[in-house]
């Protein structure tokens, strides 16, 4: 009969596993051996209250690795475990993915493959699940405030840092944190706490780079709630790549759409909404247009709300002469309407078509495929996804996320930042990077930013992991993502 683990701190006894394996990359076989363990974090009185379980692969025939670069990754959430970048690029293995997104079921097998844009070769890679997921515990319930907010939540992964550097004698190597989605708040945030001190005490690591998949690092509260900015204008850009894939509006490339749309969204649109009413007559007729043909989306829609476009509704919206509604963290996915009776919009924020794709395969090769390979075995359920974000903890006493950004990159000279959004991604739009970008006061000279034809995850698709792999092959190696 399986039974769980008892989560007590009287009786927590932390786990390791460790295993051999090869793989091929680039013409070359590469050994390498991984250690994946708890991470615990104890009270002054030596009782247990947290830990992180890690998933370390370190390349195995290399004689000195002081110099040698290591990639810590993870995902967000908050409360999401870091199962979409272990099976979805980080790891030696992944998910094999379909041409046609929409073609991807979530029914078993699940078989990963040996993934050939594998960093391995390169980088020693650190796969972190945050306290409350994956294998990762919050062992004393009454240690919640010390773990479950950003700031509380960005000193965790730095005492887990210099604890994972101390043990494995890695201090002088390049430090690369790799955050999706909340993961670029959790990135942003320890980055500069590195720097400025966090609650009671200082740090001593320092980050050369951080790489940013699906941006929710803002020069605002909490997921950019306070921008000061109408956000239809913002939105824009995402809405046209959607358009654009299901709709074919135009000869161009995605890209080149993209960035028309935003020339348009950055003056025209934001002067429309800025008039309101006093927009009446050929020019009101003009702007409709123009709107209609980079977002896809009716008059009477337009007319109903003011000209502007809110993230849910274009989600039911652009296809609904067809009664389908696209994706929410990847607009390339479908799904059909709801029946009559049920509001369509209410629903639409959690029932994403991405997830109904690829949540059971990405979950099934891991637990299934990966963590076999490991050696792990452990009675706990590997929680992929928990709703921790309904108690977190938003206070930012550095400001803000990308005054955060700012501080670790004007006093850690050097360091970069790599931005990575996909175009369908209508979860964190690409507009928000831009925006960040030009009111943050970055030093622009070291930051690059690329769009990619994909969602939220913007690996999902074999040219696309491809694409990203070797894009932070290159900012890894110290060059530029390529064009």
């Amino acid at each position: 009969m399986y039974k769980m683990e008892k989560i007590a701190s009287d009786t927590f006894e932390p786990k390791r596993f460790e295993s051999e394996g090869k793989i091929t990359l680039r013409g070359q076989e590469i050994p390498f051996r991984t250690v994946c363990e708890d991470n615990v974090f104890y009270s002054p009185e030596g009782k247990a209250l947290a830990s992180i379980f890690s998933y370390s692969y370190f390349r195995s025939d290399v004689e000195d690795a002081s110099s040698r670069p290591v990639i810590f990754g993870f995902n967000g959430g908050p409360g999401s475990s870091s199962m979409y970048v272990h099976a979805g690029f980080l790891a030696p293995w992944r998910v094999k993915y379909k041409d046609d997104p929409n073609e991807q079921k979530s029914l078993p097998p699940y078989t990963p493959i040996e993934n050939p844009d594998c960093l391995i070769d390169i980088a020693d890679i650190v796969i972190v699940d945050a306290i409350g997921t994956g294998y990762s515990q919050l062992i004393d319930e009454n240690a919640k405030e010390q773990f479950y907010g950003i700031e509380p939540d960005a000193e965790a992964l730095l005492n887990f840092i210099e604890g994972w550097l101390h043990r494995y004698n890695r201090w002088l190597s390049p430090k690369y944190l790799c955050g999706e989605s909340y993961g670029c708040t959790r990135s942003a945030t320890a980055a500069g706490i590195s720097v400025g001190g966090g609650d009671g005490r200082s740090y001593g690591v320092r980050f050369d780079g951080l790489i940013l998949i699906g941006n929710t690092v803002t020069p605002s509260s909490y997921f950019a709630k306070d921008i000061p900015v109408e956000r239809s204008v913002l939105y824009l850009p995402t809405f046209a790549a959607i358009n654009w894939y299901h709709n074919h509006p135009t000869q161009q490339t995605v890209e080149e759409f993209v960035m028309e749309a935003k020339a348009f969204a950055d003056h025209d649109y934001l002067l429309a909404l800025y008039k309101g009413e006093a927009l009446q007559g050929d020019e009101r007729k003009a702007v409709i247009g123009k709107i209609r043909y980079y977002a896809g989306v009716s008059e009477k829609y337009l007319e109903d709300n003011a000209l502007r476009i809110d993230e849910d509704t274009f989600r039911a919206e652009i296809l609904r002469d067809k009664k389908l509604a696209v994706g929410r963290c990847d607009g390339r996915f479908l799904r059909e309407h709801y029946k009559p009776g049920i509001a369509e919009t209410e629903k639409a924020l959690w029932d994403d078509a991405t997830d109904d794709h690829y949540d059971g395969i990405f979950f099934g090769a891991l637990t299934g495929g990966i963590f076999p390979a490991l050696k792990i075995h452990l009675n706990r359920n590997y929680l992929a996804s928990i709703h921790l974000w309904k108690d977190w903890k938003t206070e930012v006493k550095g400001g803000n996320t990308a005054e955060r950004l700012r501080q670790a990159m004007n006093q850690t000279l050097g360091m970069r930042t790599f931005f990575a959004n996909g175009w369908y991604d209508a979860c964190t739009e690409i507009g928000f990077v831009w925006y960040t970008i030009d009111h943050a006061g970055l030093p622009r000279d070291r930051v690059f930013v690329k769009g990619y034809p994909s969602g939220h995850m913007i690996y999902i698709g074999e040219e696309n992991v491809k694409a990203l792999s070797e894009d932070i092959r290159a900012f890894v190696q110290g060059k530029a993502p390529n064009k």
